[in-house]
């Protein structure tokens, strides 16, 4: 299994664990189209793609292609909670080589503003 998770480098850059089958060459590709599908998602009300705001704690790609994706939102009350998993799925399913992709809503850990990119906080004006 592949696993992006925030790492040290930025609060959601990517990371893919060793032991995949998936050809190395295929695994960098795939996690790129990911990132930039997920990037093509917005919160209606922020003016900030859902990557940059750090609201997507980790996606796995298993050897079958198969991803799945955890997310959180800004606030659990948050009126798109209900359809912003679908949009996620909708975005990542496009990417080629996905077999099928699931997307779980999480609270835990909650989300802040630490987790912004700094391509989040210049779009929000939050320094």
């Amino acid at each position: 299994m592949n696993d992006m998770t925030p790492t040290q480098d930025g609060p959601n850059a990517p990371q893919a664990s060793s032991g995949s089958t998936i050809p190395p060459e295929e695994l960098d590709r795939m996690t790129d189209d990911i990132v930039a599908a997920l990037k093509t998602v917005y919160d209606p009300e922020i003016p900030s793609d859902i990557y940059e705001l750090g609201l997507i704690y980790r996606v796995d790609i298993d050897d079958d292609r198969n991803v799945s994706i955890d997310m959180t939102l800004t606030a659990p009350g948050c009126p798109v909670a209900g359809e912003m998993p679908g949009w996620v799925e909708n975005a990542v399913s496009t990417v080629q080589g996905v077999q099928s992709v699931k997307v779980a809503m999480v609270f835990d850990p909650p989300w802040d503003q630490s987790r912004m990119s700094d391509e989040a906080r210049v779009a929000l004006d939050m320094w």
